[in-house]
């Protein structure tokens, strides 16, 4: 019987015949599947550069948020990108767990608690010079809003001196609302079957000399928040100003 949970094996979906897959199923269903979905806009790719790994630090509103930001990922990178994925929600039942491997090499995380052997995984990978895609939400937005980073990704950044990359997802929860996204402003809208979404990739991030990791997280929470303030007009985006 296939294991499940953290013990779902997932090296096979970074195998060659598995990643020639994927190519097909990312270009050529995938792609044009957003495409139909939205009028993808991509801003600040030219901040992806010099050599990977990069970590995608993004926002979540949205089940479609992963599909889309890979399909604005270049394709140089997306081909060694690897996505960190809730455990309890893609990897307690074979068939998605095969899925989510095969369409998006993903990896499990628990975003319940620390879990060393998720993220022992996702450090010897991204040291491999893979790229990942992380969520440090821990999940999608519960009101529409920025929710407080999960230090995940700063740690992972700081062990492998791997370069970041700040990255806001706008209007996701827009398409088709009511399915895939949990905020109320997305769930009790209607369902949208075409919307305009921005990726928006900000200046690329490194911890600094003598840097500890709570506070490189704060500076990537910050670049998110900044970025969303720009590319949503909204200058309380991330702010917690509106509850006091």
């Amino acid at each position: 019987m296939t294991k499940l949970g953290m013990d779902y094996p997932t090296k096979w979906g970074r195998g060659y015949t598995a990643r020639f897959a994927r190519n097909i199923i990312q270009s050529y269903i995938m792609g044009p599947y957003v495409r139909y979905l939205s009028t993808l806009e991509v801003r600040g790719v030219e901040n992806i550069e010099g050599e990977r790994p990069f970590i995608f630090v993004a926002n979540h509103a949205s089940h479609v948020d992963t599909i889309i930001l890979l399909s604005a990922i270049p394709a140089k990178e997306r081909k060694r990108t690897i996505v960190a994925a809730a455990m309890d929600s893609f990897f307690m039942d074979v068939r998605q767990a095969f899925k989510t491997v095969l369409i998006f090499n993903a990896i499990p995380v628990d975003r319940l608690k620390v879990n060393r052997r998720s993220a022992q995984l996702a450090l010897e990978l991204v040291e491999d010079k893979w790229n990942l895609v992380i969520y440090p939400e821990g999940g999608r937005t519960p009101d529409g809003r920025l929710q407080e980073f999960k230090g995940g990704a700063a740690y992972l950044a700081e062990r492998s001196k791997a370069t970041v990359i700040p990255t806001y997802i706008h209007e996701s929860g827009k398409l088709k609302g009511p399915k895939y996204a949990k905020a109320p402003i997305y769930v009790d809208s209607p369902s949208e079957r075409r919307h305009h979404v921005i990726v928006a990739f900000g200046k690329p991030m490194r911890c600094e000399e003598g840097e500890n990791m709570r506070r490189f997280g704060a500076r990537i929470e910050q670049a998110v928040e900044e970025i969303g303030r720009d590319v949503s007009g909204d200058p309380t985006y991330g702010s917690t100003e509106a509850d006091d």
